[in-house]
């Protein structure tokens, strides 16, 4: 419970930061591309070194990250675009969205990854 307490504070503080630009959810969408990094670096790390406790990895994984990024957000945010006639924008974001998420997520894998390979997994 914890871990989600802090993951939705974190959200909180960076949508409030970063303002919609032109009706387009910046704020959401670095919330969701920084915890597919994230998600993607942990889970491949924590796998990897096999040293972390289930619950460690739950209160993180789902409570902190899972917590700070925003799915139903997300799908709310490209209904409204729709909505208010920014169906080009509403296509943007669900693309950038995919793709990055995607991109992201492996990037951060990738990350956890290069620790083994420069001989640095304790």
């Amino acid at each position: 419970m914890i871990g989600g307490f802090f993951g939705a504070i974190g959200r909180y503080l960076i949508g409030e930061w970063v303002q919609p630009v032109h009706e387009f959810p910046l704020g959401t969408l670095l919330i969701n591309l920084i915890g597919c990094f994230f998600l993607g670096w942990f889970l491949t790390f924590v796998n990897r070194y096999k040293r972390v406790k289930p619950e460690i990895i739950l209160m993180i994984g789902t409570g902190v990250i899972g917590s700070f990024t925003t799915f139903s957000t997300f799908s709310v945010e490209t209904v409204h675009l729709f909505q208010g006639g920014h169906a080009f924008l509403a296509v943007l974001y669900v693309l950038v969205s995919t793709l990055f998420g995607l991109l992201l997520a492996d990037a951060g894998r990738r990350w956890a990854l290069s620790g083994e390979k420069e001989g640095l997994e304790g």
